[in-house]
């Protein structure tokens, strides 16, 4: 999997690239399946990776379920980092100062002290 690659485009490929070795009479169980999908996965993707293999019998885990088990973390993980957005967006005002007589005489007060 690359590392701007969704699920479901690697998911796509890899099944491309399964049933083209089916055509070439190599088949797989199911269990190699999966393993391979887990192996292929990036680095970032290692807590969900242990935890789908503790928690799940990958003898058994159908290559549908794993699918959708991923492709739910990787929407649960870009809404994460959408908020996470929208909270360090900050607002700049631009401010604006006026002068008014009062400035003036303060000003003046204050280049008279300071002579």
């Amino acid at each position: 999997m690359h590392d701007d690659e969704s699920i479901s485009n690697m998911f796509t490929r890899f099944t491309t690239i399964i049933n083209s070795l089916k055509n070439l009479g190599k088949s797989y169980y199911n269990q190699e399946l999966v393993r391979n999908i887990l192996w292929c996965l990036p680095k970032c993707w290692t807590p969900k990776v242990t935890a789908i293999e503790e928690a799940k019998d990958l003898s058994t885990l159908p290559l549908e379920q794993l699918l959708g088990s991923l492709m739910t973390h990787e929407t649960a993980v870009k809404n994460h980092k959408n908020v996470e957005v929208k909270k360090k967006k900050t607002i700049a005002l631009r401010a604006s100062r006026e002068e008014s007589e009062s400035d003036e005489e303060g000003d003046m007060a204050l280049i008279t002290s300071q002579f």
